[in-house]
């Protein structure tokens, strides 16, 4: 399946913060292991705790937690 260019953007915008915020000015890890636990690290606090400017700079817990208690009023 071919993706377009704005699938790109938000896949490189990913990588970037990925980056940036894992390695913070480092060359690496010292071993796989080590990197495998930083970068699991890291996409558990972005899925859950990080804030999003496409949320509104809410977390997605907080976000989610929003739109439930949203729904529920309505």
């Amino acid at each position: 399946m071919v993706g377009t260019s704005a699938d790109n953007a938000a896949a490189e915008s990913f990588n970037a913060s990925l980056k940036r915020e894992t390695l913070k000015g480092a060359p690496g890890w010292p071993d796989a292991r080590t990197a495998r636990l930083a970068v699991f690290g890291w996409i558990t606090r972005y899925n859950m705790i990080r804030r999003h400017s496409r949320l509104g700079q809410l977390s997605p817990i907080g976000y989610e937690k929003t739109t439930d208690s949203l729904k529920s009023a309505a």
